[in-house]
C-alpha cells in the first residue's frame, strides 16, 4: 500500500525559542511543543538509549506541511551539519512557496537569516533564492510569478 502522505520533517536545532520565532516570522504556525520527550518508547523509536529531547512541531499555513524540530538534551549531539554546501549528501533544504520574496527576505534578515548566493529568477516563472537561518537551517524561497 502507498503512503497516505508526508507527516512531518524532523529538523534538529540547538536553540528552541529563536527557532520558533524565526519559523513563526517565515509563516507557519506553532502545533505544539513538548519541553521533555524520553522513556523506554522514545529510546526504542529512535534506537538512542536515554534520550530526551524537546520537541516543537510547526505547521505550514495551508495545514498539509509539517516540521517538527528538536532539541536534544541527552545523549549529546553526534554531528553538526548545518553549514553543509547545497551539494551535500543528506538533507539538503526544505522550500517554502512564498507571496514576496524581497518582503520575506527583509523580515527574516532582522532575525539573522543570511543570503546564500543571490536571488535569481527562472524564465518566468520562480524567483528563487536560499537563505541560512541562525540555525544554519537552509531554506530555500520561491515567489511564483505572474500570479
Amino acid at each position: 500500500m502507498p503512503i497516505k502522505s508526508m507527516h512531518n520533517v524532523g529538523i534538529v536545532v540547538e536553540d528552541m525559542d529563536a527557532t520558533i520565532e524565526f519559523f513563526t516570522e517565515l509563516g507557519l504556525d506553532l502545533e505544539g511543543r513538548a519541553p521533555v520527550i524520553e522513556g523506554d518508547w522514545a529510546d526504542g523509536v529512535t534506537g538512542l538509549r536515554g534520550m530526551r529531547v524537546e520537541i516543537a512541531m510547526m505547521r505550514t499555513p495551508d495545514g498539509h506541511s509539517r516540521i517538527e524540530f528538536s532539541r536534544f538534551l541527552a545523549p549529546p549531539v553526534a554531528a553538526d551539519h548545518r553549514m553543509a554546501p547545497v551539494n551535500a549528501l543528506g538533507y539538503l533544504r526544505v522550500m517554502f512557496a512564498v507571496e514576496d520574496i524581497d518582503d520575506t527576505l527583509a523580515r527574516l534578515a532582522k532575525l539573522g537569516a543570511k543570503l546564500v548566493g543571490e536571488v535569481v529568477q527562472y524564465e518566468n516563472v520562480y524567483r528563487l533564492c536560499y537563505i541560512r537561518s541562525p540555525e544554519g537551517i537552509l531554506i530555500g524561497l520561491a515567489e511564483e510569478l505572474g500570479q
